[in-house]
């Protein structure tokens, strides 16, 4: 008895650790709490899966628990036998069908949002006219991810800007492994693979907030480092935003003097793989809107100590197995200090990670964006056409 008694007690340990365990994570990586199109559908999933494994395990355990009590050994009973059904083709079918109505019911919906998850088609607004679509080019890389805005003119990294009310669609490729992209409160993963194979998904957050992201796919000693963050705006904020960015040279020159001093010294050392403005150079990670980021490499406190010993020691222990550790250059504290005043400066918008939590809405359509062409600009167009066919002949 006392034996037994003790199983019990080592069993309801365990049940009661796995219950506290399965609460432990981070609240802003969490499923369960849909911001977007595509997590509240696979919200809808996980319950309806959750719904019927719950069912099967119900009525497991009413059946064992019926059996158990049936058919237990009762006193002078030691040498009977139940009747034996094995072979019932009714009992057979039972089992047989039931299982595969739940799998049907839990198929459906998936290959229904499967299918709706891979519809790139432009958005019709209230008119039915279709809206322009906003493409943004995602690359993986060890271990940090690059972001092109297609016909935008703006390039950076590992801070995502997008609308609100408003589908955007990714690109994405890896330059090395393989990686996962995932958004868990906007959208569900998606590989992102090298040699040439493009996936695409689409992002729509339905409120404004900063949004983590992870890489879910294991591609090297830094893998659970390589957090980057969705930044859903307003229309309007982002409408901003753009604009500022679109306005970054990389040649406008800080006022102090010491930032002026890090900048000749970043030109030297670090232009050669980092990038600012929309150059399309993604050796390292673009840095056009350094100084509004609150993280470093993705995970680290934006402090002057951390970014100090990430110059350094080119983020050796920080993030093993970075690219930036092959790096040639070779500062002195002085420079180190220098080039950190200066990129401290690189805040070309308003716009911010705080932005997303300030609670001002400004609505737009994001036409400004994406300019059309005018009617008489066409037919001016089309006149030198034909003049100039005119000439030839």
């Amino acid at each position: 008895m006392k034996g037994w008694i003790s199983r019990f007690k080592a069993v309801m340990a365990l049940t009661v650790l796995a219950l506290i365990l399965s609460g432990c994570g981070e609240p802003f990586l969490s499923t369960l709490q849909p911001s977007g199109e595509g997590a509240a559908k696979l919200l809808e999933l996980i319950i309806l899966s959750f719904v019927i494994m719950l069912f099967v395990f119900v009525v497991v355990m009413l059946i064992y628990i019926y059996v158990v009590i049936k058919f237990r050994q009762k006193k002078g009973q030691e040498d009977f036998i139940p009747k034996q059904v094995e072979g019932s083709h009714a009992l057979e079918t039972l089992w047989t069908v039931i299982p595969i109505i739940l799998l049907l019911i839990l198929a459906v919906p998936t290959i229904q949002y499967t299918f709706a998850f891979e519809d790139m088609s432009p958005e019709v607004n209230e008119e039915g006219e279709e809206m322009d679509q906003i493409w943004i080019d995602v690359t993986g890389k060890q271990y940090w991810w690059h972001f092109e805005y297609e016909d935008l003119d703006i390039t950076t990294s590992q801070e995502l800007y997008i609308p609100t009310d408003r589908r955007v669609n990714l690109s994405m490729i890896s330059d090395d492994v393989i990686h996962s992209f995932w958004v868990p409160a906007i959208q569900g993963k998606m590989d992102v693979n090298p040699t040439g194979n493009r996936n695409e998904m689409f992002l729509q957050a339905e409120e404004e907030g900063v949004y983590w992201g992870k890489c879910a796919e294991l591609c090297g000693p830094s893998h659970s480092l390589m957090d980057f963050k969705v930044i859903a705006v307003s229309p309007g904020e982002f409408e901003e935003w753009v604009e500022d960015m679109q306005g970054v040279t990389g040649e406008e020159e800080p006022e102090t003097d010491t930032a002026l001093a890090g900048q000749e010294s970043f030109e030297e050392n670090c232009l050669s793989c980092h990038a600012i403005g929309s150059s399309p150079n993604k050796v390292g990670p673009n840095l056009t809107n350094f100084a509004d980021r609150d993280k470093l490499a993705g995970v680290f406190d934006m402090t002057e100590e951390n970014l100090y010993e990430w110059i350094d020691t080119k983020g050796e222990e920080m993030k093993p197995g970075n690219l930036m550790v092959s790096a040639p250059y070779d500062l002195e504290e002085e420079e180190i200090n220098n080039i950190i005043e200066y990129l401290m400066t690189l805040s070309p918008s308003e716009v911010t990670p705080e932005s997303a939590d300030n609670g001002v809405y400004i609505d737009s359509d994001l036409s400004d964006l994406f300019p059309e062409e005018e009617e008489g600009e066409d037919e001016e167009e089309s006149d030198e056409v034909e003049e100039d066919e005119d000439e030839e002949e």
